[in-house]
């Protein structure tokens, strides 16, 4: 008997692997009922050359194409990882698979399926929560049953389609809207997919880990909000297993999954200690609340590879409190401070369309955030998530919200649609201009001669592509063209200035730090001619552009940037 396990993933890289449904696959084998059967990972890619001609034809063909590919391991049942991104296309490929195999069972879980177990009619079962221990006793039931709407698990959803006349408990809670949610399974039992085989991180380059399931907030935007309160840890065992096994397999970084990395600092500290000894050169991304940071935390971090991200969502501590989130930006500000000093890389993340926000608090929120120097900096259009808190109390905030995925807020009354747009416009040209550009080290020192804010000036910058006809967001820039683009733009905002003199500095810095941030990312090399002595420009005196302006003696010189054994490095050349 086979089974499997599947779903389409956004893109082929380590922060898209098919966890989930290896978490379930891992399930299935554990459980001695299936012992003899044939369990399989398969997973699907948009950028996968096999179905990228499909994907161009629409999700239709695609889901055909899928469905066919399924369909040769003639499986007596699929289990679907359902997410926001590949909602519609997995509805679509169990449609058609059915239409080669009437007699698959079809079962679907995941974040959008827990949400609303109900609104998926062409699976045959769905499944609100965890699905470890619900899947398994699935399989066995239909095994050991020909009756499908019979079965009655705790968290399992028997469709539409197949229900009989005589409702079951589980189709009556249905029409009560009353979503039970599976029996989590305790993570002392929970198998890993990494250690049992089923899912190899070389693959993709990298692993998207687990160190624990749950939070202890209730962000009401989140889907989160209505799980349970508190957090379930893997055994740090099963945890070194794991680390050691990335190590073995050489991979270049992992993405930790837990919401609030450091909501145990004990545990946190534990965890940190750990990676640096057996996994030295791994690089980690974390996502963490800065007010449980301190600097204990900040030394800890700064002694591996890793950047933080922090969920800031708004600088305005009023619009939080309606999505149930408090922040003290003071607080929030020295905790970053204490980053800063230890030279630790962290990014924000930011929602615009929030209930109660506006246009201008989204900008207000920019510039409080890159007021304190985050490398990189995530803006994102509000989502109204089906079985969120959010969800159920959008109504009552006046929002309005498109209700396929991926559920934008479409206006609220205080932020319209127009001006939704410009947020999004904003976004883009800020995501280009600083994120893409990795303008952290210089933006602020770039900024501060035209005393204006961050958001004006990233303003400004959206109305210049917008005019070039390159704010489309379709368009990818290369690094070097995003240099181009900074120091034209740069230059432009210091002659409406009249800060000429200031302009040879500025360039400097940039194309320094745009070559220096290629040559961190990939190792590739460049030479250019900046006005100054290089190490002058990287000097700390750089800073000051007026300062340095006065003080610095011109010097035109060929750089060259190169990887060196302590990493990126320059040199003039003749």
């Amino acid at each position: 008997m086979t089974i499997i396990c599947t779903t389409v993933l956004v893109e082929t890289s380590p922060q898209a692997m098919p966890l989930g449904a290896a978490c379930i696959a891992s399930a299935i084998k554990a459980n001695e009922k299936f012992k003899d059967s044939s369990v399989k990972l398969i997973d699907f890619s948009r950028e996968d050359k096999e179905y990228v001609k499909a994907f161009s034809l629409g999700e239709k063909e695609a889901a055909k194409m899928i469905a066919r590919k399924i369909a040769e391991e003639k499986p007596f049942a699929v289990c679907f990882s359902v997410y926001v991104w590949n909602h519609t296309i997995l509805d679509e490929t169990a449609d058609e698979l059915k239409k080669i195999l009437p007699n698959v069972v079809c079962i679907a879980g995941g974040p959008e399926v827990t949400a609303n177990p109900k609104n998926f009619v062409n699976f045959d079962y769905t499944i609100a929560g965890q699905g470890e221990i619900a899947v398994p006793a699935l399989l066995e039931a239909l095994i050991d049953s020909d009756e499908k709407s019979n079965v009655q698990i705790p968290g399992i959803y028997c469709s539409i389609k197949n229900s009989s006349e005589k409702k079951s408990e589980t189709e009556s809670e249905n029409n009560e809207n009353v979503v039970k949610r599976a029996v989590p399974c305790s993570p002392e039992l929970t198998p890993s997919p990494y250690l049992d085989g089923t899912l190899d991180p070389a693959k993709y380059g990298g692993a998207l880990w687990e160190l624990a399931r749950g939070c202890p907030f209730k962000c009401s935007y989140c889907y989160e909000s209505k799980g349970e309160k508190k957090i379930a840890y893997f055994p740090m065992e099963r945890l070194e297993k794991e680390i050691e096994l990335f190590a073995k397999k050489k991979i270049a970084q992992v993405f930790v999954l837990d919401p609030t990395y450091n909501a145990s600092k004990e545990r946190a500290l534990k965890m940190l200690k750990t990676i640096e000894k057996k996994a030295p050169g791994m690089f980690f991304y974390f996502e963490a609340r800065a007010e449980f940071i301190d600097r204990e935390l900040a030394k800890a971090f700064s002694r591996i590879p890793c950047c933080i991200q922090f969920g800031l969502q708004s600088a305005n501590p009023d619009v939080l409190k309606k999505v149930h989130r408090t922040l003290d930006k003071k607080l929030f500000a020295r905790n970053i401070g204490f980053l800063n000093d230890e030279g630790v890389t962290f990014g924000f993340d930011l929602i615009y369309g929030l209930p109660s926000d506006n246009l201008q608090g989204f900008k207000d929120s920019i510039d409080f955030a890159l007021s304190l120097y985050p490398n990189n900096l995530e803006l994102f259009c509000l989502s109204v998530l089906p079985g969120t808190n959010l969800h159920d109390d959008a109504a009552g905030y006046g929002m309005v919200w498109d209700e396929k995925p991926p559920y934008h807020v479409i206006r609220t009354p205080e932020f319209s649609e127009e001006d939704l747009f410009k947020a999004e416009k904003l976004a883009r040209a800020t995501n280009i201009f600083y994120t893409q550009g990795r303008a952290v080290p210089w933006f602020n020192s770039v900024l501060y001669p035209l005393k204006e804010k961050a958001s004006v000036f990233l303003w400004d910058f959206a109305k210049t592509l917008e005019t070039s006809e390159r704010l489309d967001s379709s368009i990818v820039f290369t690094s070097e063209e995003i240099t181009e683009m900074q120091k034209s733009f740069v230059r432009s905002k210091y002659k409406k200035a009249h800060l000429e003199k200031l302009i040879p500095i500025a360039e400097d810095l940039i194309l320094m730090h745009g070559a220096l941030g290629r040559c961190t990312f990939d190792g590739s090399e460049s030479t250019f001619t900046t006005n100054y002595h290089p190490d002058d420009v990287m000097s700390e005196y750089a800073t000051d552009l007026a300062f340095f302006a006065k003080a610095a003696g011109k010097e035109k010189c060929r750089v060259r940037v190169f990887e060196s054994k302590n990493g990126p490095d320059w040199k003039t050349v003749k």
